[in-house]
């Protein structure tokens, strides 16, 4: 297995692409290493298509410019062919060949090259994936993720040195998805490619990759480890992309914000208004906390969701014990080490 490296392989700077009068992507940076997994979540919308498609060759980039290693791919007035790009891509929907079978699926990429040694490249591909013992079939015999394995198989049996996919579990029922993404991730790291994941899923994102890129409308708003991102968002935006998150008013005077649990420290933030960011987890009920109301709750299997009003604010909490009933008057208290304070 190929460790991450420090330097990247495939550099993306500051690459913008518009649509008429429409920004898709603006002024866009990102990084992928070798043996690294780089997750690129955002909304629908949001522009994360997009951007894999310039990576990929499909569309110009209107500025900026990316570079696999000291090889130009893209700058303005120059788009390096995708087959030209030591790129693999496995799209959405996988685009296997219905009228060929798994192993001519894999080798279709091989075409210039002596059939024994396509063959053979192939089904080393396949054995990877743990299909070598279905190269015969059509790929309408196949499973969603035995199809999304030859796929990516047909992406790898050339060698790429960066691999994109394009909302890899989009079209797996959900009972299939922990199985696959865990098959995918093994073979990935295995493969040692520098990978590039285009996810809405924040699950998905948070345990298959060593690095995330947030996406909202067309601009990169926060990059990093997963666990950086998730304690550390820097914006509701970018909390909010990886789960649900309660947005507290927090004004700050003086280097302090005033909060429902008392002062709290705020050094990096100027005077006026704030919002203290605290994910339903991070609250629970206990005495001598800040007063609130019962106003919902529901049964969500690993915890009780609850909804309070405390003042004019409604908080979410994710509890592990029974809930209160509706109406009940309750105790908000908070773990303010979990907490982040981010201006308006």
């Amino acid at each position: 297995m190929t460790q991450p490296s420090e330097s990247p392989l495939l550099t993306v700077e500051a690459v913008s692409r518009a649509y008429g009068p429409r920004l898709a992507v603006v002024d866009a940076s990102l990084a992928l290493r070798p043996g690294e997994i780089t997750a690129l979540l955002g909304a629908s919308g949001s522009g994360k298509s997009t951007l894999l498609r310039l990576i990929a060759g499909l569309e110009p980039v209107d500025s900026g410019e990316i570079r696999l290693g000291d090889t130009l791919l893209s700058s303005p007035g120059r788009t390096l062919a995708p087959e030209q790009r030591g790129i693999g891509l496995v799209f959405q929907d996988y685009a296997l060949f219905p009228h060929l079978s798994v192993l001519d699926n894999v080798r279709f990429g091989l075409r210039g090259m002596a059939r024994s040694e396509q063959r053979a490249r192939a089904e080393a591909a396949l054995e990877r994936v743990g299909l070598r013992d279905r190269a015969s079939a059509w790929p309408h015999w196949l499973s969603g993720g035995e199809q999304q394995r030859v796929a990516l198989a047909r992406a790898l049996v050339r060698g790429p040195e960066a691999l994109l996919l394009d909302e890899p579990f989009s079209g797996l029922d959900a009972h299939l998805k922990a199985g696959v993404r865990r098959d995918l991730t093994e073979t990935l790291r295995a493969a040692g490619t520098a990978t590039l994941i285009v996810t809405h899923d924040a699950g998905e994102a948070l345990m298959m990759a060593d690095r995330l890129v947030l996406m909202e409308n067309g601009r990169v708003i926060q990059s990093g480890t997963p666990g950086d991102c998730y304690q550390d968002p820097v914006s509701v935006a970018a909390a909010r992309l990886l789960g649900e998150v309660n947005v507290i008013p927090a004004p700050v005077e003086g280097g302090i914000a005033r909060t429902p649990w008392g002062p709290v420290a705020a050094p990096a933030l100027e005077d006026g208004p704030a919002q203290l960011l605290l994910r339903p987890h991070d609250l629970d009920l206990a005495g001598g906390g800040a007063g609130a109301r019962v106003t919902g709750r529901g049964f969500a299997g690993a915890f009780s969701q609850v909804e309070v009003q405390l003042g004019e604010q409604a908080l979410q909490l994710h509890l592990s014990g029974p809930a209160p009933s509706v109406g009940e008057a309750v105790a908000v208290s908070a773990d303010m080490d979990r907490a982040r304070l981010v201006a308006l």
